[in-house]
Parts: structure tokens; sequence; C-alpha cells
């Protein structure tokens, strides 16, 4: 089974700002929702954990799991360019993303998307007949493309809509997907 993790909160998450590469480690909250997504995996044995390499991606598939993620830059943050670290309200969007044409170093939700979907199809190709159990940490986007993965892309190609909350997971299975 795939456990897909969303990071705990950051001030960033509690500020209400667009949080990429420039994003902060775990708060007081994200640090106790770790530990409460702890308690609810406890019944899981992982054989794998993997995170993007942002400190509260690891901090949080660390403190779940009691083991040492394996990072790997594919399943990194959405960079959000110059926009990184904008309040949501001040952001102007080009459909669920920043405008490329006002924020230099956006990066193309389909370069994004392609990276994700490579990890997994790597993750698949090795583990999708095996009986193993393997965490992913990241982020919205990563949550909500790994859900595209497995669900396929929403015509209006809004992967926010499979994306979990901070904290929060999501299972799968590769002899379930739609890929």
């Amino acid at each position: 089974m795939i456990y897909v993790v969303r990071h705990g909160q950051t001030d960033f998450n509690k500020e209400g700002r667009i949080q990429g590469r420039k994003g902060l480690p775990l708060n007081e909250t994200g640090i106790k929702q770790a530990e409460l997504l702890r308690e609810n995996l406890q019944h899981i044995q992982f054989d794998y954990v993997f995170s993007s390499p942002q400190e509260r991606a690891i901090q949080t598939a660390e403190f779940a799991t009691g083991m040492k993620a394996v990072i790997d830059p594919r399943i990194n943050v959405f960079d959000l360019g110059e926009a990184d670290g904008l309040k949501k309200e001040e952001v102007k969007l080009a459909g669920v993303t920043p405008d490329p044409s006002v924020y230099r170093g956006v990066e193309d939700v389909h370069v994004y998307l392609n990276r994700v979907f490579e990890f997994m199809r790597e993750l698949e190709a090795e583990h999708g007949e095996k009986e193993v159990n393997i965490l992913i940490s990241g982020h919205g986007c990563t949550t909500g493309s790994i859900g595209a993965y497995f669900n396929g892309v929403p015509e209006d190609g809004n992967i926010t809509i499979y994306s979990s909350k901070n904290g929060e997971h999501k299972v799968y299975d590769f002899k379930k997907a739609n890929v």
C-alpha cells in the first residue's frame, strides 16, 4: 500500500502564505500533527519511506514512521518562483498556480506532473506487485499529483482536488491504479 502524507503545519501555512522551496520547518502545531499521524499509522510496518527534500516533509516522514526517509528530488514541492512566501490573497493566479507571466521562476505544471509521475512509475515498476507498505511525504501538490497518478488528471487539470490537508494522509494501491 502507498501512504501519501502531506507535511504538518508551518508558520507559512498558519499565516496563509503559499509555500514552496523557501518553506519553513514544522511549527508546534505541525509537530503535533506529525505525532498524531504516527499514532494513526502505528499499526503499519513501513518497508520504505520517501520524502521531498523540504525539511517540513522530512520531519513529518520521520516523526510519523520513526524511520530515516530516502530523499527524492522528483517529489519536491512545486516551484512557486517569485510568488513563494506571498499571502494567498496577494498572488495573481493562472488557474491554480501563480501566473508565470507575473512571477519569474514558476515551474511548468506539466513538467511538475511528469517528474512526480516518473517517480511513481519507477516505484510501481519496482514494488507494484509486492506486498509492501510505502510512505511518501510531501506537500499539497505532491499529494494531489499522486492522487492524479492513481485516479487520472481531472479534465480541468486541477489536481488539488486530490490534495491532503496538513498532517493528513491518503492510501493508494498500485493494483488499483488507473494509469
